[in-house]
């Protein structure tokens, strides 16, 4: 049965199934990357500030190493950043979340083309079907078997279903890789300002800001 859709979809069909199978390996290798680089940030900025705390800076930037996804990079570059000034600091981890954010949308687009491609496709493969379905009218009229309609009408029908059969889960995983980056975004934005409060605590700000 798949096999006869392929055949009936003709080269359009194969080039869904390619969209779709792209699509389906991109969002499984985000949703990993994804799965991983989210952590409990409460737990671990508990653990840093402990370190940093008593002192034992190598420790804690040890620990972010070990540690996997944005948020330990960004408490990281604060920690080698905290003799900085404090708008130094934030300076360098906003350089450093611009960048993460950046890894973590990676190959999204794979996902959106396939997703705008596939109902294209499948219209195009409409277009070749009705197509193919006009020639016998032109070329048997007015003797019209309805098996020479057929075959046409069969890839207008599969093409357009195959398009919007990709397209529509297409649209779901993009979006739900995109709320899964803002919940990680908005972790990274609090661990932040957490630790470079924690990091310039303890320490005046400079003479402007003192004023």
């Amino acid at each position: 049965m798949f096999m006869e859709l392929i055949q009936q979809g003709g080269i359009v069909m194969v080039l869904i199934m390619l969209c779709g199978i792209f699509a389906l390996g991109t969002y499984i290798e985000r949703s990993l990357h994804l799965h991983r680089a989210r952590i409990r940030y409460e737990d671990f900025l508990k653990g840093i500030m402990n370190n940093v705390g008593r002192g034992n800076i190598t420790e804690a930037i040890t620990l972010c190493e070990e540690t996997p996804g944005p948020v330990a990079y960004l408490v990281k570059t604060a920690i080698l950043h905290r003799e900085d000034a404090k708008e130094a600091i934030r300076s360098a981890v906003a350089d450093a979340s611009r960048a993460e954010i950046s890894r973590m949308e990676r190959r999204l687009v794979v996902i959106a083309t396939a997703g705008q491609i596939a109902p294209l496709l499948g219209l195009l493969g409409t277009v070749l079907g009705m197509l193919q379905a006009m020639l016998p009218l032109e070329a048997e009229a007015p003797l019209i078997h309805s098996g020479d309609l057929l075959g046409g009408l069969r890839m207008a029908l599969v093409t357009t279903a195959a398009g919007l059969v990709v397209a529509v889960p297409c649209y779901v995983a993009f979006n739900l890789l995109v709320i899964r980056i803002d919940r990680i975004v908005l972790d990274m934005e609090r661990a932040a300002s957490e630790m470079i409060a924690f990091l310039k605590g303890g320490f005046q700000d400079d003479a402007p800001a003192r004023r």
